[in-house]
């Protein structure tokens, strides 16, 4: 071992994941992906290959490359490689809307772009747009002659270069873009610490076993689908990765690679629980059903344990910031507690505060704030959000909690009225700001509604300008020009104006109370 690799190997980082796996056990299966298995020595190579292609196109330390892809082993690639060269990833919403991508590449000063073919017409629309990005790599067919071939990367001479003493495992690994109540997203800016410490926290919370088997069908561009790779990647497991989610395709997975555990939100655990005939799945292999995103329903919970009798279900709640969760359900709680979200887990400090930062009774409210190694650095070029969200030296979540006498948690609101559709963070002011671009609306005001399939769906209350008539669809498909197709309204509702209390300020939650569930 040279003095390079061993001063690197005393640090959590991300890019030593990968080697230290490959060292223990090269020849275990990493990933399957459709028709594609790749080892963790061949993962290692391929990964320093790639990285060693960024450090030759002139990159310095802690530059960034975005990516715009949906499931993938490329993704598992790129996230590697670009941490491995000391480079920062910028996961982004392969659903965004065109000018949604540009805020997110010029705001995060991305300079390489990895996208899939199907996303090259977006990008070469927008490439005006987005004039501090010096190459486009494709993974596919590429169309356009300044964009290259991913797979040309790997045909190249590169090599490696080791970056001893360049990067620390305090410095950025990741920007993982979150929506902000100003309509305009921010990026936590996540540390190699952050993100590795969240995932040890998982392994240890969860009892998760060396060479688990794991099946990943959530977003990988979410902190949530970065944390599960590196869950596995930490205990030399094996990730069965699927492009998109279909509940039959879960099954047989499950059933094909006798998967241990598995993460999905509420709303796609339902769907795996409407399959006809899930009982003649041999599903006796899960040891781990795993949720979080949306408080998960008790019916839920009890069908789950009833399909998966082998199997403890951990209900975890978080954030991006916190890269991501922060407390977690356990099995022996799940039912008893069915409402709660659990307790901090390992190395995550919490306290349920009021607005001076004391701390409020046992089974009163207040806005549970953290501490600890996987807090977030801060938001990227944003002082003012990142000092507002630390005051007091605690990070502030912005949700409001109480706590029962046995130190269970309980979210009895959401940050900035948030709206959770099928997993997906929705914030109102965002598509209110979309709203709002159309010249016939005069206020809009954007509530979340329950919904039997997502948990949650969009609905706008709009008040129109004199004179100006719109129906419910043109407002749709005038939020698909400016937004990703999740957030869009589902339905939508004309007032002749809106409930506001004496200082002005819009009542949404008289628009909520006067809501029935959308079937």
């Amino acid at each position: 071992m040279t003095s390079s690799s061993l001063q690197m190997s005393r640090q959590l980082l991300v890019g030593e994941l990968i080697r230290r796996a490959a060292h223990k056990t090269p020849n275990q299966l990493a990933f399957i992906y459709e028709n594609k298995k790749i080892t963790y020595l061949e993962l290692e190579k391929r990964t320093l290959h790639l990285a060693g292609w960024l450090q030759d196109q002139g990159l310095k330390i802690g530059d960034k490359a975005g990516m715009i892809f949906k499931n993938n082993l490329e993704f598992v690639e790129v996230m590697f490689g670009t941490a491995a060269a000391g480079y920062v990833s910028v996961p982004i919403n392969f659903r965004l809307a065109p000018e949604e991508y540009s805020y997110i590449i010029n705001q995060s000063d991305t300079k390489i772009l990895f996208i899939e073919e199907e996303y090259q017409e977006t990008i070469q629309s927008i490439r005006h747009q987005i004039p501090n990005v010096e190459l486009v790599v494709v993974v596919g067919k590429v169309n356009a002659l300044d964009m290259i071939p991913y797979e040309a990367i790997f045909q190249s001479n590169s090599e490696y270069k080791p970056i001893d003493n360049l990067v620390q495992e305090n410095d950025p690994c990741m920007i993982c873009y979150t929506s902000g109540t100003t309509g305009k997203p921010k990026g936590a800016v996540l540390t190699h610490k952050n993100v590795l410490l969240s995932a040890l926290n998982s392994v240890v919370d969860s009892k998760i076993e060396s060479g688990s088997k794991q099946l990943i069908v959530t977003p990988l561009f979410h902190i949530a689908g970065v944390g599960n790779l590196l869950i596995s990647c930490s205990v030399g497991g094996l990730t069965v990765i699927h492009r998109e989610f279909n509940p039959v395709g879960v099954l047989n997975a499950i059933q094909e690679e006798q998967l241990n555990g598995l993460f999905m939100v509420p709303a796609m655990w339902n769907f795996i629980l409407q399959v006809p005939n899930i009982g003649d799945y041999d599903l006796s292999s899960v040891k781990r059903c795993s949720t979080g995103a949306a408080i998960c329903p008790v019916g839920i919970k009890e069908k789950l344990m009833q399909y998966f009798p082998n199997a403890g279900l951990f209900d975890a709640f978080g954030q991006t910031e916190m890269s991501p969760t922060t407390t977690c359900l356990l099995p022996q709680d799940n039912i008893r507690k069915a409402n709660s979200v659990g307790k901090p887990v390992l190395n995550v400090e919490a306290r349920i505060v009021d607005e001076n930062m004391n701390d409020v009774p046992i089974g009163e409210i207040g806005e549970i704030v953290y501490r600890g190694p996987t807090v977030m650095k801060e938001y990227y070029k944003n002082p003012e959000a990142t000092e507002e969200a630390f005051q007091g030296g605690w990070f502030h979540s912005g949700d409001l909690v109480r706590q029962d006498d046995e130190g269970f948690i309980y979210v009895v609101d959401r940050r900035k009225d948030m709206i959770i559709s099928g997993g997906e963070n929705i914030y109102p002011a965002e598509v209110e700001a979309a709203l709002h671009k159309h010249d016939a609306i005069l206020e809009a005001a954007v509530v979340g509604i329950p919904d039997q399939e997502w948990g949650e769906s969009v609905k706008a209350f709009i008040v129109l300008k004199k004179d100006k008539i719109l129906s419910e669809q043109e407002v749709i498909q005038h939020c698909l020009t400016h937004l990703a197709s999740y957030k869009k309204p589902k339905i939508v509702e004309f007032l002749d104006e809106l409930p506001r209390n004496p200082s002005g300020k819009i009542l949404k939650r008289v628009l909520r109370d006067n809501e029935v569930k959308v079937n």
